[in-house]
């Protein structure tokens, strides 16, 4: 039998460092308010957001580090201001489709602020619900990557190593800003393309974005991710997208005047969705092959509640998290809720009860999906 691969607390799990602090807090929904107008602004202007967790993380450290802050500190105060973005992101794809489907012909009144309000406020807790349930299992799980949490944890290890390595990180955020200028002085090209003549047709040459971002992300998520996650533009652009559009217009190609634009057209309304697809398939798969984990995880959260009840010792600060017996009822009652507010849009029982179950199944999909984010504030990790 193969040893169970397991990481160990950067900090020791018997630490008294100071964590949960008024100012790392306050720090927090500062960041959380000024990335969430960011993140909106953009998202409703440009269809995408950005990951708030680089940022946060930089800032949280730069600030708590004049004040003499600790590392569970910084860690804090990142998790709490990268949550606006998402808060954010989960606002701008949802709530204007009560709009566009005219749920609501008018969008700015005092009645449907309350019920976004009430909305957001539902969505975020039960995740927070399914997160507690999940967050050891998949931050004990050492075979996934989470490079987005890794990258977190990284930068705030890094600013405690000295300040040898805090220069280091501030050069690299320097050295990507100015690349970035470049690009926007339209000193650099961000991209290219061109259609190539053949004798019996045309072939479009798309060349990938130059961006800091891009270099950054591949750095972090290694060869073997970031190999994929080129081949899988490839497939895209290579393969799925002039596939279909042969097959759209083979009995009359010469009816597309651009097909530049009819190729994006392509991406945008139809390979997108496969690849929405694709990941709502390896999610489920993913979830497949942690069966196993997932109830080992919930039954260890059963024990620790047993013998919490039984006074066996104080449990570790590490396996820390919000007792299950308070988060299996809360995800209950949020169900109620949730069946209430879509019984509000529905007017009939069985859709919204219908509608009510389907997103208690989804959501605890995406939490599994988005967790690789999320549970970074339990991941300040050293793998031994």
């Amino acid at each position: 039998m193969t040893e169970e691969k397991r990481t160990l607390p950067f900090v020791p799990a018997e630490s008294t460092m100071p964590e949960f602090t008024f100012r790392a807090v306050i720090l927090g929904v500062s960041m959380a308010i000024v990335v969430g107008a960011a993140n909106a602004y953009l998202g409703l202007m440009a269809g995408m957001t950005i990951a708030a967790t680089y940022t946060t993380a930089v800032i949280g450290m730069a600030v708590l580090k004049t004040m003499k802050g600790t590392l569970l500190e910084e860690n804090t105060a990142r998790t709490v201001g990268s949550i606006g973005g998402n808060v954010a992101t989960g606002a701008i794809f949802t709530l204007p489709a009560f709009f566009i489907s005219s749920a609501w012909p008018q969008f700015f009144t005092l009645e449907h602020y309350l019920i976004s309000t009430v909305v957001l406020i539902v969505a975020g807790i039960l995740g927070i619900m399914f997160v507690t349930i999940l967050r050891r299992v998949l931050v004990e799980d050492a075979e996934l990557p989470f490079p987005e949490s890794i990258a977190a944890s990284e930068i705030h290890k890094s600013g405690q190593k000295g300040t040898q390595n805090s220069r280091f990180l501030f050069a690299g955020v320097g050295i990507g800003a100015f690349f970035k200028a470049l690009v926007e002085f339209k000193v650099v090209a961000a991209g290219w393309q061109k259609i190539l003549a053949l004798t019996k047709g045309n072939i479009l040459l798309r060349g990938p974005g130059v961006s800091p971002a891009y270099f950054a992300v591949g750095y972090i998520i290694g060869p073997k991710l970031g190999a994929l996650n080129f081949s899988g533009g490839v497939l895209a652009w290579g393969l799925l997208t002039p596939l279909i559009a042969y097959f759209l217009h083979r009995d009359n190609p010469a009816a597309v005047t651009d097909w530049v634009a009819e190729l994006t057209s392509v991406w945008k309304n139809i390979v997108r969705y496969i690849a929405i697809g694709g990941m709502l398939v390896g999610a489920f798969y993913t979830l497949y092959k942690m069966r196993k984990s997932l109830f080992t995880g919930m039954t260890r959260s059963f024990s620790y509640l047993r013998k919490s009840a039984a006074g066996e010792g104080e449990i570790p600060r590490t396996e820390r998290d919000i007792s299950i017996r308070w988060s299996l009822p809360v995800i209950g009652v949020i169900t109620v809720l949730m069946f209430f507010i879509f019984g509000y849009f529905t007017g009939e029982a069985a859709p919204a009860a219908a509608a009510a179950v389907v997103m208690l199944v989804l959501g605890f999909i995406f939490a599994a999906v988005s967790t690789g984010s999320g549970v970074s504030h339990g991941r300040i990790w050293a793998s031994r």
